[in-house]
């Protein structure tokens, strides 16, 4: 192994390791794939104890250091988070492998008939921060692609993805799959993610999981192509038309069931004709969750706090949201278009036209009709696990499972033909 103390040099050793598995699991058949990651599922939770005891010593190490507490909630293992992880690893296995799936195809007039086949894509670089399952989707989800992955997790969760890692290489290696498939960059320095950025030709993609920090620097840095989501500044527009109960159920939802998911929403939008609003931004406070509105919202409930400007361009990823008054649909698409970041927004109504009109008008990765934002995520779209929420418009948009990771190449057969 390369010197851990030469990020550059570690990284291209690490790189060519995975290319040589890459190679391997490019053309492992399908079934092969599946049980070794049903393997790898049996595997992690079996070890579960050990990566909750390993998850405790992070916990502990990042509370000291002042963690937020969204950060923290991302951090945490326990038995049953452990059970869905490996659930999750099982999922993906149960999938069907997009490898070797013809999009489409065509016979040109000449005889030569052309088809385009999905293939891998090589070596994925994930680079990801707290959340110590991406160690064991990421790599789920590569693996089954047919794609190798390095991996290079945060100092917080360190011991947790070492313990992840070790479980997931142990059941891949008992079904067949390389060990280098999946590979854990072993140190914390922060250089390792530069020579991961400039790796260009080691690795084909980049995918980084984190805040905004983090993505704002892979893309600054990165010689390498990227597949990134930026904050998850999402919206739930409650319409005049909308069902009482459900705006109340699914705000609530939206906002308060995990506060420290990139689904989560973060402002509310409410229709100055909806009657219930008083009711609906009550309700929401009553949940342990501090309101900030704008002036038109405290009026109607004096007793929230002021909004500023920078609320409206804030992932909160914690128990506070803003609230603003809107002049009816067109108003709630222009705030969410000025202060959104293409991730996930929802509308509750009743009347379909109002709502059609907001699918259609939002420029979103998701777009939700009468149900809560939580359902960003991969497995809730029957993805199995996901590597992230994708919010640019090239390659792969939204939650991004094993179609995202791969590529296509144009297959032609002919009998013959030149071009003369």
């Amino acid at each position: 192994m390369a010197d851990a103390e030469n990020p550059t040099e570690l990284i291209a050793e690490m790189g060519r390791r995975a290319r040589s598995a890459a190679l391997v699991l490019a053309s492992m058949p399908s079934a092969r794939k599946a049980a070794a990651l049903a393997s790898a599922a049996e595997s992690i939770r079996a070890a579960s104890a050990g990566i909750v005891v390993a998850n405790a010593e992070d916990m502990t190490r990042a509370a000291d250091a002042g963690l937020s507490g969204a950060l923290l909630d991302r951090l945490r293992l326990d038995e049953a988070r452990v059970a869905a992880m490996s659930d999750g690893v099982a999922a993906v296995a149960a999938l069907a492998d997009p490898v070797g799936q013809v999009i489409d195809s065509s016979e040109r007039p000449n005889g030569l008939r052309l088809s385009r086949v999905r293939v891998p894509i090589g070596v994925i670089g994930i680079i990801y921060e707290s959340r110590p399952n991406v160690t064991a989707d990421a790599a789920a989800l590569c693996v089954m692609a047919g794609n190798a992955a390095i991996l290079r997790g945060g100092s917080e969760a360190v011991k947790s993805n070492r313990a992840i890692h070790a479980a997931l290489v142990e059941g891949l290696k008992a079904g067949g799959v390389p060990v280098d498939a999946v590979q854990l960059v072993p140190t914390t320095d922060r250089a390792a993610v530069g020579a991961m950025l400039k790796a260009d030709g080691v690795i084909d993609l980049i995918i980084p999981r984190g805040g905004k920090s983090l993505v704002a620097r892979v893309q600054a840095e990165a010689r390498v192509p990227v597949l990134a989501h930026l904050d998850g500044i999402n919206h739930v527009y409650v319409d005049a038309s909308a069902d009482p109960a459900m705006a109340a159920a699914v705000v609530v939802d939206a906002k308060m069931r995990r506060t420290g998911v990139c689904g989560s929403m973060e402002t509310l939008l409410i229709d100055r004709d909806y009657a219930d609003a008083p009711a609906l931004i009550r309700g929401l406070a009553a949940t342990g969750c501090e309101v900030r509105g704008d002036a038109r919202a405290r009026m109607l409930v004096p007793e929230i706090a002021a909004a500023d400007a920078a609320d409206w361009d804030t992932e909160y990823l914690d128990a506070i949201a803003s609230v603003a008054i809107v002049d009816g649909l067109d108003a709630a698409v222009a705030h969410i278009a000025r202060h959104g970041s293409h991730h996930t927004d929802a509308i509750i109504a009743e009347d379909s036209g109002v709502a059609e009109r907001f699918l259609t008008a939002v420029d979103s990765a998701i777009v939700l009709w009468n149900a809560s934002t939580q359902f960003a995520d991969g497995g809730e779209f029957g993805l199995g696990a996901e590597i992230g929420i994708a919010t640019g418009r090239l390659h792969a948009r939204g939650p991004v499972a094993l179609e995202g990771l791969t590529t296509y190449k144009w297959i032609g057969r002919g009998t013959g033909q030149v071009r003369g």
